[in-house]
This record gives C-alpha cells, structure tokens and sequence, in this order.
C-alpha cells in the first residue's frame, strides 16, 4: 500500500510508460534551474568540488563519508541520500580525464534538495571523483599509472579498494559506472556519433543472462528511449566481451546491476554541456523507474537492438581529394582528427590536427565532410617576411594571405609558451626553422599522421583554406579554424 502511494504522489493517473516519459520531458525543460554553474568545463580539479561537497552538508537529507585517500593524498568521498532498502551506488571519474556524468552528479545534487519524494524506496550513494588524482593531471591512469578499471581482482590501487569496500558494504542492488569514451565512436553503419553507450557487463565468459544483468538491460532500455528523444540514432551499444580485471564486469557477478554509461561525442560541444544534460536526465529518469519498479515490465529483447559501437568517425572527412606525387596524381579519402594537447596546467587545451588515415574512407563518416571534386590541391607557402613580434603579426589580412597561398607566418620574437593561435594561420618560430637536407627520398606532400595544412584551388583562386585540420571557406567568407599552431 505504501508503495502505491507513493508512485500516485510521483505519477498522475495515466500510463505508466507515458508517465516516464513525462517526467524525462519535465527533467529536460527544467534543466537549468538545477545545473550546477561553478562547474563550467571538463577539467575541473580535487579543490574545486570540494566545497560543493562541503556545502552538502548544510542539507540534513545528505550524509557524507571520507572513505579513504588517493595515493598522492585527496581525498575520496560518498555522499548518499534516501531512506529506502534499494541502495543504488554510482561512481563517476574512475578514470581521471573522464568527467561528463561527474559535471551531471552535481546537478543532480541541486535536484534531489528540492524532489525528495522519489527517495522513499532507495538510497543513493554517489563516489563523484574516484580517481582524484588522475583528475589533475587530466589522464585516465591513476598516479603510479594503473587504470583502476583493470584493477578490480589484484586490489594494487587504494582508489580500487575503496571502490569494492564500498561495494561490498552496501551490498548495492543497481551500480551505474559513469565514464566518458572517444568522440569518435559512432552507431554502427551510421554516420551518427555514439554521443551516449551503454553496456549491461557480462560477468562470465559465455555470457550468461541472470536477473541481475537482465535488470540492468531493463534499465538500459528504458534510458535508451528517453535520449533517442534528444540525440536520436546517437546511442551505441558495448560489447559484451567478459574482461576478468574489470570492475564492470566483476561488480555484476558479486550480485550489482551493473549499467556502464559512456559518453562520447556531440557536435559543437566540445566541453560536453549538453552530453552532462543527457546523463542528468537519463540518470534521473533510471533512478525514477527503479523506485517505482516501472523497469521489471521492460522487454530485455529491446537492448540487443541498440546498434553497437563502432570507430569510424573524424572531425573532417575530405572525399575525392587529388594530389600530385613524382609525376603522377592519386584520388583519396583523407580522415582528419583534432588531438587536443594541454594547456597551462592542465586546465585548458588546444588542437593539433592529425591526418589519420588516407585511402578509401567511403565507410568511414566525419563530423564535418568536405568534397574535393574538381578542385586543386596546393602545399601552401610560409609569409615570406619574418615578423618582428606578435603585435605585427595581429595586424595582417588573413584572407588576403591565404588567397595568396600563405598558411604559415614566421616570427622572430615568440614567447615559449605560445603553443597555439586563434588565427586562421600556423606559426613558425623562426628561431626553429629548419635547413633542408639534401639527397632525400621526397615525401609525399600528404601522409599519414602528418599536420593537415594545405590548400584547395579552383582556377587558381582559392576556394578552401584547411588549416590545422580546420576549414576556412574563402568564397563564403566563413572561418572555422578554431586555433593555428606554433611549430
């Protein structure tokens, strides 16, 4: 009795189906009034969660708990709310540079001070950064480089310990393992991004589907129809693959529903804002079908339609793209990536685009797509006056340069710690310019892993300008090179 009361205090009197939707739409719309705004990018440190956490304690529903230290010393918390039998734990940033569902953890915090009714069946336990360490340095490892998802049997890492002592307390009903994945996964045989996986771990070599996996492709399903709401056709699907050293894997089989979520790519959201407000509201919404138990009614036959994850993305693809080599011209696909690299002390970072594979690319798919046909290809020039400073260098007509055949500029007094430029040209410090050697085998204008700075001709105009891996459109006028790079 007590439990239909609350899911009437929770639902209206329709379907419970429509009623979940309902409240995923509701999450959606209201987003903002729960985001939590300090937390405005990806690399966010130890020191500036912490008085969030701190701040906590203010509302009496929460209980914090140190549970331990990382090997360099920070500190790893569990803050827990609810009063019901179902413990729900979810741990985020168990790898350090992955931090989107820790960005949602918070909002969801500013949620549940103001939407307690839903925690009358559960209690949640939330670890928002496992891996503090690896957090400031922003890389997946911890700090003696073990990746703590490998570490779940052999216990070498303290952060590993904490995680299955936690575990083990709780003898937890549902676990949801919060990481992020490369952008450049995709739908399989889409063009689409795998902005959001999922993966229900197996916990045994053949795979075996027990209650405790089938609830959580139960829960997998449901958060499935609620982002093809928002990302339709952007959800992938793990393989199920057992690997013996995995935490996902092992937590399953001591008894947890396991959810992996993993977010990826979304474009034009580098700082993955709304990927956060995707998990926000999938995680809600899960939490919400686990007290109200709407998820025992869902169809397992369901997950193994979610299209798995592949790799075939690239921030640009460049079809039909002809260049010239010892006397002869070839046809290729050129797929692009932007490598981002740290900037001043790991709280920013630029790109270093990178040609990652040439040839026929025609399964292959990029965020942006570029068609070469019918336009020549041409090895842009360095500017040839050496500049005094990077005050003159501001005052130059980039389009007018890049019309002339220019993509580079050297300079003659650059700071050292200039490592990339918002400008739609590469630099070249001129203190580093090479002498070429004589009686070289040449090389190809265009190779793999090379830097993607050249040009695109039509009747001896240029029409494209691709700069660091980023185009400029000289005909429209339209720059989106989003930074140069010092070489």
């Amino acid at each position: 009795m007590k439990n239909l009361i609350i899911l009437l205090l929770l639902f209206p009197l329709t379907g419970l189906k429509a009623q979940q939707k309902t409240i995923a739409e509701k999450l959606f719309a209201n987003y903002e009034n729960y985001k939590e705004t300090s937390i405005k990018n990806r690399r966010f440190k130890h020191a500036d969660i912490q008085p969030l956490i701190t701040s906590l304690k203010s509302d009496k529903d929460f209980q914090i708990t140190d549970l331990g230290s990382s090997i360099e010393g920070r500190s790893i918390s569990m803050i827990s709310i609810g009063k019901g039998k179902t413990n729900i734990l979810l741990w985020s940033q168990m790898h350090g540079d992955e931090s989107t569902a820790t960005m949602a953890i918070f909002d969801i915090f500013n949620y549940l001070k103001k939407n307690k009714a839903i925690l009358q069946n559960i209690k949640l336990h939330f670890i928002p950064m496992l891996n503090p360490d690896g957090a400031e340095r922003f890389t997946r490892r911890n700090a003696i480089g073990i990746d703590l998802n490998r570490d779940a049997v052999q216990l070498q890492s303290p952060e590993a310990v904490i995680l299955k002592d936690v575990r083990d307390s709780l003898h937890a009903d549902f676990g949801f393992n919060l990481h992020d994945q490369s952008k450049y996964y995709n739908a399989e045989r889409t063009d689409k991004p795998a902005t959001i996986s999922y993966l229900a771990p197996a916990y045994n070599y053949e795979k075996t589907i027990n209650t405790t996996r089938a609830n959580a492709m139960k829960i997998i399903v449901e958060m499935n129809k609620i982002i093809q709401q928002y990302a339709p056709g952007q959800v992938g699907r793990y393989s199920d693959d057992f690997e013996p050293r995995a935490f996902g894997d092992n937590i399953q089989k001591w008894g947890t529903s396991t959810i992996l979520i993993e977010s990826g790519g979304y474009p034009n959201d580098p700082e993955k804002q709304f990927i956060r407000k995707l998990n926000y509201v999938s995680i809600l919404a899960a939490i919400h079908a686990i007290s109200t138990g709407t998820y025992k009614k869902t169809s397992i036959k369901e997950y193994e339609k979610i299209p798995r994850n592949d790799r075939k993305l690239f921030d640009l693809k460049i079809t039909n793209l002809k260049f010239p080599y010892l006397g002869r011209d070839y046809s290729v696909d050129l797929g692009i990536i932007q490598n981002e690299r740290e900037n001043a002390k790991h709280t920013d970072f630029y790109y270093i685009g990178q040609i990652r594979d040439i040839g026929d690319l025609s399964t292959y798919y990029g965020y942006e797509s570029l068609d070469a046909k019918g336009l020549k290809f041409k090895i842009g020039e360095t500017y040839p006056k050496i500049l005094s400073d990077f005050e003159e260098f501001k005052k130059l007509d980039f389009k007018k340069l890049l019309q002339q055949g220019y993509t580079s500029v050297s300079i003659d007094s650059l700071p050292e710690e200039i490592k990339f430029i918002h400008y739609p040209v590469n630099i070249i410090d001129s203190r580093k310019i090479a002498i070429p050697k004589s009686n070289t085998i040449p090389k190809p204008p265009i190779s793999f892993r090379k830097n993607p700075t050249f040009l695109l001709t039509k009747n001896d105009k240029v029409v494209y300008a691709i700069i660091n891996g980023f185009v400029y459109d000289l005909n429209k006028g339209e720059n989106r090179v989003i930074n140069g790079i010092v070489k």
